[in-house]
């Protein structure tokens, strides 16, 4: 039966065993060679001799035949699983080279959000650097600003040193004056401290915007690396073998790490330009406090001085009468601190007893160490003890300084006055013509 008989022969008929079938062909050749044997006369005896047997020929036969039928049904299974295999691995292979261009897409969205956030804050920060710019030049002017002021004050110091006899008293005028050189001092100390801080943060904004540059590059070379991958498929012409890139790199980040840099990068950014807006208002606030603050003072020591020219001839009823009223006050002060100081005296034994009482209570054995209610308000009772002799010693502080200027006056006050034309002509003529020069608001304010 020749193989594709065989073949139509099994598809039409249900398949029966190879064995059942190799079976009927061994008794059927037997049949045959028992037929022959018998028939066979002595003569042909001399003929067998080291021959082989028909049925060992039929058995051969059969090998073959069986060893050919096994042969070709395991080619063609195996051609069959072949070309199955060969399907699925070509399924899965375009799924998932699909799936790679789809993850592609996805990484080159998240980089392109990435990249426009990181531009749009870079544009934020270079904005915010030039604004800070130009505040740092308004500090600059306003510093300048100051130098004749202090100028001022200080030759008005100078002039009223000429007085003679005992109209060289600390007065008003004078005191006025020491407290406008002190602001103007420290006017130009703060503005100096705020420079300094205002050329730190214009280095950090720089610095911050230098790290969102250089990380928004990286995203735009990756993005250009992630565009040119997802446009490759298997008819680019520029594709190639590259073995020893199928493992991951030894410092690769994850992508969680890899979106924690950007934030990392665009949060202290924002910190930065967050801080700078600040300085800025600080920057409007510490111009137009310390401008108010030095107009202001000008015009005290302006009517300090007219008010002086005024008192000068009846200066000493009015001293008298100031000596008596800030007497009575340095009294009071005095009975005041001498209370102040009482009252912290006092606050000593129920600090004791309570810390007493907490040392005591650490002596509790194993679980009874337990921070109970008492324990607790033991702990807020020393708070708030220590708070109430913080605040008197503070208030006591806030007394004896008062108490010290209050004496200050007084010494000013007991000292007569003497030379007054002397005294009229260096205050009207030599200091409230000096002080006309002062400069206006808007240079104070960095405006000019």
């Amino acid at each position: 039966m020749s193989t594709g008989a065989l073949l139509l022969s099994r598809e039409r008929d249900p398949p029966k065993p190879v064995a059942d079938f190799f079976k009927t062909q061994t008794t059927h050749a037997d049949e045959i060679a028992a037929q022959a044997q018998a028939s066979a006369g002595l003569a042909t005896a001399g003929f067998r001799t080291s021959k082989y047997r028909p049925d060992e020929w039929h058995k051969s036969n059969y090998d073959k035949y069986y060893k050919a039928f096994a042969d070709r049904d395991i080619a063609e299974r195996l051609r069959h699983e072949s070309k199955q295999l060969a399907n699925t691995t070509e399924a899965i292979t375009q799924r998932t080279q699909a799936d790679v261009t789809k993850k592609l897409g996805e990484r080159m969205h998240d980089i392109t959000f990435w990249k426009s956030e990181l531009n749009r804050e870079i544009d934020d920060v270079i904005a915010e650097t030039d604004l800070l710019l130009a505040q740092k030049k308004r500090l600059e002017n306003a510093l300048y600003a100051t130098e004749i002021p202090y100028k001022i004050s200080l030759d008005n110091l100078e002039s009223r040193e000429r007085r003679q006899g005992v109209d060289l008293v600390r007065d008003e005028p004078e005191v006025e004056l020491v407290k406008e050189v002190e602001i103007i001092k420290s006017v130009q100390d703060l503005l100096r401290r705020t420079l300094e801080q205002t050329i730190n943060q214009i280095r950090n904004n720089r610095d911050a915007k230098q790290n969102l540059e250089m990380d928004w590059s990286d995203k735009k070379d990756a993005l250009e690396i992630d565009d040119k991958c997802a446009r490759l498929n298997n008819q680019s012409t520029d594709i190639e073998y590259h073995p020893n890139t199928g493992q991951w790199q030894e410092f690769s980040s994850t992508p969680e790490t890899w979106a924690q840099y950007t934030h990392d990068n665009i949060v202290r950014a924002e910190q930065e330009r967050m801080a700078s807006i600040n300085l800025r208002a600080l920057i409007d606030n510490v111009i137009s406090d310390t401008s108010t603050d030095m107009h202001e003072q000008c015009n005290t020591v302006d009517t300090a001085m007219a008010k002086r020219l005024e008192e000068l001839n009846d200066a000493k009823a009015k001293l008298e009468n100031h000596l008596q009223k800030t007497l009575q006050e340095i009294a009071s002060q005095e009975k005041n601190i001498a209370m102040l100081k009482q009252a912290i005296a006092d606050k000593r034994p129920p600090m004791q007893v309570a810390q007493t009482r907490l040392h005591h209570r650490t002596s509790r054995p194993n679980v009874e160490l337990c921070r109970d209610p008492a324990a607790e308000r033991l702990l807020s009772e020393v708070t708030e003890i220590t708070e109430s002799i913080e605040a008197l010693q503070r208030k006591l502080a806030n007394a004896e300084a008062s108490l010290k200027d209050l004496m200050d006056t007084r010494m000013t006050l007991e000292k007569e006055i003497a030379v007054k034309s002397n005294s009229i002509f260096i205050d009207k003529q030599k200091v409230c013509q000096v002080r006309t020069r002062y400069p206006s608001m808007m240079k104070l304010t960095g405006y000019q």
